[in-house]
């Protein structure tokens, strides 16, 4: 018996031996391979795990890339110094209580909110106010002020504000979502993604490769240790995030939305090209959105830039056009308008008519009836195949196959197509043509387009392509991709130069002495079109208005187009008084980036 407990004891003894040794190797194992490999589920090691349970983060800087105009001039990323509230018991709130006082008069917000909010807190945050999820900027004063009550729970950091508190029609631009989350404090996964715009289109590309965020230090019961001063941490790449480079000229759009918020413009968009290659200059969208506080279902970020609507009158460019090109009347051609058409309805917007009437003065004057005998003339096809050439009914913004790896890249997020005709037996009947014509019916088409037809005859017929992105850099400014305008070549069904130029004089005539007349003083000479389009707006009857061109006359330099929607039928062309303004907007700022006639 006695030799059996001996062996039992051995025995044990050299399992319990075997244990811990198995046991020091798996913490030898942990402490010198494990500690610096990624744990499963997580982009953190087990040391920089271990370290963030002692550890609160502050995102300063999510890491994304940025956007500027074709200048160099900032879009997005504004630095700005915000306050940091650390948790904090409502005890010892109470104990320095003339400084939350003192520090509630600073930040401007009541100080039993300031107090409430504050004591809740279970991790850092920066103040955003009381009404607001957007950090608050604070000036230099009130740094000054913050850092003189050397409060310990409370820290003033540098934090990067992605767009800045401001509505703008920069809905091209877009927006992200994740952002606030992002700035209130560290999380482990950062959700930062492009929900629209460039931001969306280009997401995959600027994304970055991580934060910048400030650590401190806090004890075992979340209290900030004041004697270890915190730790940032950075990516550190040269290359990395990149940033982009627009065509946009951050004043001209910036100068656009002044004029249409004086304006009192409430729906609609300006669109601006230079003719040279149809670059957009400035694309404002109306109403405007504040990408820092998005409401999803008001629909304030949708572009209205690309979005297409009824055209009106200003369609008549593809009628006209469509009638020259297959010899279907003549410039010297002469109408009768009594002010009725006979026949679908159809009638002139001045009532008692024009009278006899020739094919350019009828354009000038924007006649429905001389429109309305060119449309029955005119076959489907070769609607079709004017408004085609003219970039309506299609995508016309720059695109590429392949674009650092991103397969059929459209910059431009969610362009709509428009329509012409609402299918392909519609065009048979004589009465759609007739409507369709004069610009209403099934038509639609966006500003974009709308303004890139005016740099398509600009250039002889040759249809262009609108780029909105220019180049992408590195972050350490070295050129990564340029991106090269484009141009279609005409088909044989397209517009000739003869036609195209023939349609630009008539569109002078409308300014000399036709619907445009009003922009005969202008500070350049213009040329263009008005249009008003008949629409229903939740049963009401509303206008479209309208109004494309291009300026100075002698030597182009941009082409504009202006839809004013959901106005009142018996109100004043205000698309016609705005692109009047725009246009001395133009020739106020510009020395002249050149000119589109002669382009080949």
């Amino acid at each position: 018996m006695k030799l059996i407990r001996e062996q039992r004891i051995k025995y044990g003894w050299l399992i319990l031996t075997l244990l811990i040794a198995i046991l020091t190797l798996r913490l030898a194992w942990v402490q010198l391979v494990m500690r610096h490999q990624h744990m499963a589920g997580s982009r953190h090691t087990m040391v920089e795990a271990s370290v963030s349970q002692r550890e609160r983060g502050i995102v300063l800087d999510s890491g994304r890339g940025h956007f500027t105009d074709r200048t160099g001039q900032p879009l997005t990323g504004r630095l700005i110094w915000t306050a940091v509230l650390f948790p904090v018991s409502e005890e010892e709130l109470d104990s320095v209580g003339p400084q939350v006082s003192e520090l509630a008069h600073i930040l401007k917000t009541d100080e039993d909110q300031l107090v409430k909010s504050w004591a809740k807190l279970t991790e850092p945050q920066l103040w955003h106010g009381q009404h607001s999820l957007i950090p608050l900027s604070l000036t230099k004063d009130q740094i000054g002020q913050i850092q003189q009550l050397n409060m310990p729970r409370l820290k003033v950091v540098p934090y990067e504000q992605r767009y800045g508190n401001r509505s703008s029609g920069m809905q091209w631009l877009g927006f992200v979502s994740g952002q606030r989350k992002e700035s209130l404090y560290y999380q482990a996964s950062p959700n930062i993604t492009g929900t629209s715009g460039l931001e969306k289109t280009m997401d995959t590309l600027i994304r970055g490769e991580g934060p910048t965020i400030v650590y401190y230090p806090v004890s075992s019961s979340n209290q900030l240790i004041e004697d270890i001063k915190p730790m940032v941490k950075a990516p550190d790449n040269p290359y990395y995030p990149l940033q982009v480079k627009t065509t946009i000229d951050a004043n001209i759009q910036h100068g656009i939305e002044s004029i249409t918020e004086t304006a009192g413009m409430k729906e609609g968009a300006v669109v601006v090209l230079d003719v040279r290659n149809a670059d957009i200059v400035a694309m404002v969208s109306r109403p405007f959105y504040n990408p820092e506080q998005v409401h999803p279902l008001e629909g304030q970020w949708e572009n209205r830039a690309i979005k297409a609507a009824t055209p009106g009158s200003i369609f008549k460019l593809v009628t006209a056009a469509a009638a020259l090109e297959n010899n279907l009347s003549s410039p010297d051609e002469v109408f009768h308008c009594s002010g009725e058409y006979g026949k679908y309805g159809m009638s002139c917007w001045k009532t008692d008519g024009h009278g006899m009437i020739g094919l350019r003065e009828g354009f000038a004057e924007s006649c429905n009836v001389v429109f309305a005998t060119l449309a029955e003339r005119l076959t489907a096809h070769e609607m079709l195949d004017a408004a085609t050439a003219l970039g309506f009914g299609q995508t016309v913004g720059w695109r590429s196959d392949d674009f650092l790896g991103l397969r059929a890249f459209a910059p431009l997020d969610q362009e709509e197509k428009g329509s012409i005709f609402s299918n392909a037996e519609a065009g048979t009947d004589a009465g759609v043509r007739v409507q369709t014509g004069i610009g209403q019916r099934d038509v639609t088409v966006s500003p974009l387009q709308a303004a890139n037809a005016i740099v398509t005859l600009l250039h002889g017929g040759v249809k262009t392509k609108p780029r909105i992105l220019q180049q992408v850099h590195y972050a350490n400014g070295q050129l990564l991709q340029d991106t090269e305008p484009l141009a279609e070549r005409n088909r044989a069904q397209g517009i000739s130069r003869e036609t195209a130029s023939i349609l630009l004089e008539w569109m002078g005539d409308v300014v000399r002495k036709g619907t445009g007349k009003s922009l005969a003083r202008r500070q350049w000479e213009l040329a263009g079109k008005s249009g008003t389009a008949e629409v229903k707006v939740k049963g009401r009857d509303r206008n479209n208005q309208w109004f494309v061109g291009y300026g100075p006359v002698e030597k182009p330099q941009y082409a504009v187009a202006v839809l004013v929607e959901n106005r009142s039928p018996n109100s004043n062309n205000q698309a016609t008084e705005i692109f009047g303004q725009v246009a001395d907007l133009l020739a106020s700022s510009s020395s002249g980036p050149g000119s589109a006639l002669g382009v080949d």
